[in-house]
């Protein structure tokens, strides 16, 4: 590893705003974890969107005239000193597509360091602090061939995705705010850069510990994990193996973390091991997508050929990167079967996550020993029928329970390929509601509370990054507001909350996307 900064030019000095001071814990690891690396500041630097709810994470508040949004472009572009002066590289290794890749890093993003959470962890789960973190602010010792650029349209997806994954309540990094410029990028076309400010209380991947483990670095290793302890899982430390506790604990959120992704549909993309929080969060939004009409074996990476991340893999890849993950602690935990056996209780905790997702979708109180046929075959019948998985789980809540009831024509119009198919299904889910005996407009209030309404679709996403690419960033504003209210049926414009057009191209994007 390399520990030289690249000589980028300084941030300018600070602005008269001021902005509160950031700590450097991560950084006080030591050079072998990360290294300093100057921010390369975004020219003519302008404030395409900001997030109030990220903001008040950090005690924050969002900008609301001009010269804030102007304060805001400059600080989170790099041009002042308060923001960007401490920005450091951090070094860790990966699995990339199954296939060992050696030592990566921080190749196009830089730690700032931490801000106390607002709220004394109320906002973040628990944990005091949030790390600060620009993607895109250039190259980096660990960059290799890349520019460490990143570009409009990528920014707005992260950005969007984001915040629209926090209100479905789902683990996952922050967007606070997103800052485009007139820098020109070379990608498939010649494109203008942007930086995305993340918040996570920690960006350590799996990776980080894949690098000091395969490379030998025993007490590095062992320094990384004491300090993961320390910081976010402090109960481990009392355990007789601290790091084979950690893994459990990595486990055991990894499943439901896993588990929530499939509930809404959510496709990562590149599930590599150096895209994998060790907090169990949503990391890296890359060629991601949500599910349009339901296809287990879909993935948007065009890169991945052999749909080894599709959306019916995720669980198992999970599970693979936990071996990988536990093959990395190794040197710290007494006997290999223990983290072997740490890990194979990912597929019953995940499984029990799964069950208790669906039933909540379906309106039951509670999954019963003999759901897992009725599950499985909804979900058989909805990639029979190409259904929307958004759009049918919303409108399953307006079924009633009575036999004899019609099937809401919305609903019917989902499974109208093989409705017979569909009819003996319900017949079965209404004997089972009957059961249960909750009111019909109950459960509705409870299954829309569960089932989103909106969620950020491919041609959305596109939509306003057409606009945004021109110089109008309404669409993104206006996208934003409905994504962070996605279970509200008054929130957003109706044609949100409809498929895709039939025209519009599948979501297809590389890495860079």
């Amino acid at each position: 590893m390399t520990s030289a900064a690249l000589d980028f030019p300084a941030p300018a000095p600070p602005a008269s705003r001021p902005w509160p001071p950031l700590a450097q814990q991560f950084a006080a690891l030591g050079d072998a974890f990360s290294v300093p690396v100057a921010v390369s500041p975004l020219p003519d630097p302008v404030l395409v969107a900001s997030s109030a709810d990220a903001a008040a994470l950090v005690g924050l508040t969002a900008p609301t005239t001009p010269q804030d949004e102007q304060d805001w472009a400059r600080a989170f572009g790099g041009h002042v000193a308060a923001i960007s002066g401490g920005s450091r590289a951090t070094v860790y290794a990966g699995h990339q597509f199954g296939n060992w890749a050696g030592q990566l890093g921080d190749g196009r993003a830089l730690l700032l360091g931490d801000w106390p959470d607002a709220s004394g962890g109320r906002h973040s789960g628990g944990y005091a602090r949030w790390e600060v973190q620009f993607k895109g602010s250039g190259r980096t010792p660990f960059s290799r061939m890349g520019d460490g650029w990143a570009v409009l349209r990528s920014s707005i997806r992260e950005f969007l995705c984001s915040e629209a994954m926090a209100a479905l309540g789902i683990p996952t990094t922050r967007a606070l705010c997103l800052v485009g410029s007139s820098r020109p990028v070379r990608r498939e076309r010649i494109e203008t850069a942007a930086m995305v400010t993340r918040l996570s209380p920690s960006f350590v991947r799996f990776g980080h510990f894949e690098h000091f483990s395969y490379s030998g670095q025993t007490e590095q290793l062992r320094a990384l994990t004491d300090w993961v302890i320390a910081q976010y899982c402090p109960d481990c430390a009392n355990a007789p193996q601290p790091a084979l506790a950690l893994l459990q604990w990595v486990v055991a959120r990894t499943a439901r973390l896993i588990a929530r992704w499939q509930a809404v549909g959510f496709i990562h993309g590149v599930m590599n091991t150096d895209n994998m929080s060790i907090l169990g969060w949503t990391i890296d939004y890359g060629p991601f997508a949500f599910l349009d009409a339901y296809d287990p074996l879909h993935t948007p990476n065009t890169t991945d050929r052999g749909g080894r991340y599709a959306y019916g893999r995720q669980p198992a890849v999970a599970h693979w990167n936990l071996l990988a993950l536990g093959q990395a602690l190794l040197p710290l935990i007494d006997k290999p079967e223990s983290a072997l056996a740490a890990v194979d209780q990912f597929r019953p905790q995940y499984v029990q996550a799964m069950q208790q997702q669906l039933a909540a979708k379906l309106g039951l109180t509670a999954p019963q020993p003999n759901d897992g046929d009725l599950f499985q075959d909804l979900l058989d019948t909805m990639a029979a029928n190409r259904s929307d998985w958004t759009l049918s789980f919303r409108h399953l809540a307006q079924l009633a329970a009575d036999a004899h009831a019609p099937i809401p024509p919305a609903l019917a119009a989902q499974f109208a390929r093989e409705p017979q198919r569909f009819g003996d299904w319900v017949a079965r889910y209404r004997e089972r509601l009957r059961a249960e005996g909750r009111d019909d407009a109950a459960r509705a209030v409870a299954m829309n509370a569960v089932n989103p309404l909106v969620v950020l679709r491919h041609h959305l996403a596109q939509a306003a990054i057409a606009q945004a690419e021109v110089g109008d960033f309404s669409e993104v504003h206006r996208l934003l507001h409905a994504l962070t209210r996605p279970f509200d049926a008054h929130a957003a414009p109706p044609h949100y909350a409809e498929p895709p057009p039939e025209h519009a191209p599948p979501a297809c994007l590389s890495c860079s996307s």
